[in-house]
């Protein structure tokens, strides 16, 4: 079953929604974030990344950065103004990407079905990145982040949404990078039916934000040791997307340097492995990755997975790591390894060309997408995915929707 529950939510009131509204923190850098929130105050990037108020040379896990998110997030509530609902609700929120477009259940699930695996985990998390969304949670007594679920789609949750949706929005606002967001508050007759709905599904998967997910669990448990009120901690808020709307993006790759190889002389290695030919900027289908070095595209044909491989060992990404990266570019773990870096698929072919045309980069590779097919599998097996596997897009805008504990 999956526990679903209506919550009072802190969000803008409607004629700031546009200006709060702001990518997951963890999506741009430090530098980045800057730069979007300059010149809008009411940016819930001041809330999620607190540092972009502090000196540039300030330490992101600085206990300074946890008083300025407090004192940020006052500051918002009086200017938006940010508004608390009189009374707990659910939500539906719809993204729009051009053609694509998926909708999905806003509420407060279950800390205790995640610790138990009925929400499904397919990644590791990192403990400096647990740590500090813990700290922001319990400083902040506030979910500012939102987990992003999938299920397997259900013809009862598909009628609900359009009978929720018919109704107008709370918000219907267009990002800057073109992204429409639309929000409903789920009318009161229907929040019976929709809490049954999500009882009956077998399970839901985190999709993004693990660490989010982790963060709430652990904070749940600090709240409770220390003796205080968890009836609000003992959820997370999330919003659950059918798997049949889910859009994954690939999670492309650049590695620093060649390991001290020539271009010529890494692709005369390569050959002796795998079949390279001249190719395009995008992976020609499965098993196949588009390279980028010195300023040609190559499609490099993966070695096919061995017989009875694990799921998560048969992905592309991971071929890809212990085929080439790691015997012929020395390139360790994925989350330790400083000379890999990892491009969202939602940037392009061109940033790839960009960050090695720029020396930032000495080689590219462009991978094609897994599916939420993948995902859901590995995750019954109780297997993990490789890192920075997947790219979801479009992603929820934090400060709409804001879960306090």
């Amino acid at each position: 079953m999956s526990l679903v529950s209506p919550f009072r939510a802190l969000r803008p009131a409607p004629e700031a929604a546009s200006r709060v509204a702001s990518v997951p923190y963890d999506v741009v850098n430090a530098e980045e974030a800057r730069r979007i929130a300059a010149g809008n105050p009411l940016s819930f990037r001041h809330v999620t990344r607190a540092e972009i108020d502090l000196p540039a040379d300030t330490n992101p896990y600085d206990p300074r950065v946890y008083d300025q998110a407090v004192q940020n997030l006052e500051a918002l509530k009086r200017e938006a103004p940010l508004l608390i609902e009189d009374a707990p609700a659910l939500y539906f929120y719809r993204l729009k990407m051009g053609a694509h477009e998926q909708t999905g259940l806003a509420g407060c699930f279950s800390v205790d079905e995640y610790e138990r695996g009925l929400i499904k985990k397919h990644e590791k998390t990192r403990k400096d990145k647990e740590d500090d969304r813990t700290r922001h949670l319990l400083e902040l007594r506030a979910q500012t982040g939102v987990v992003f679920l999938t299920y397997r789609a259900a013809a009862a949750i598909d009628d609900l949404a359009r009978r929720a949706c018919a109704g107008v929005p709370l918000y219907k606002l267009t990002a800057s990078d073109g992204v429409e967001h639309t929000i409903w508050r789920v009318p009161a007759a229907l929040t019976e039916p929709i809490v049954a709905a999500f009882a009956a599904l077998p399970a839901t998967y985190i999709a993004d934000g693990h660490h989010r997910a982790a963060s709430a669990a652990r904070a749940h448990q600090a709240i409770a040791a220390d003796g205080g009120r968890t009836a609000d901690a003992c959820t997370f808020i999330a919003v659950a997307f059918p798997d049949s709307q889910v859009n994954i993006l690939p999670y492309n790759r650049v590695v620093a340097d060649l390991a001290g190889k020539t271009p010529d002389a890494f692709l005369a290695e390569l050959r002796t492995l795998v079949s390279v030919k001249e190719g395009s900027a995008s992976p020609s289908g499965p098993g196949h990755v588009a390279m980028y070095l010195a300023g040609k595209w190559h499609d490099v044909t993966l070695p096919k997975p061995a017989a009875g491989a694990a799921r998560a060992d048969a992905l592309d990404v991971e071929v890809l790591q212990k085929s080439v990266l790691e015997p012929l570019l020395g390139v360790g773990d994925p989350r330790t390894d400083k000379r890999i870096d990892f491009v969202g698929g939602i940037r392009g072919s061109a940033e790839l060309e960009r960050l090695v045309n720029s020396g930032k980069a000495a080689i590219a590779f462009a991978l094609h997408p897994v599916s939420v097919d993948d995902l859901m599998a590995i995750a019954d097996a109780g297997g993990i995915m490789p890192p920075k596997s997947t790219w979801f897009e479009p992603k929820l805008r934090d400060g709409l929707l804001t879960h306090l504990i």
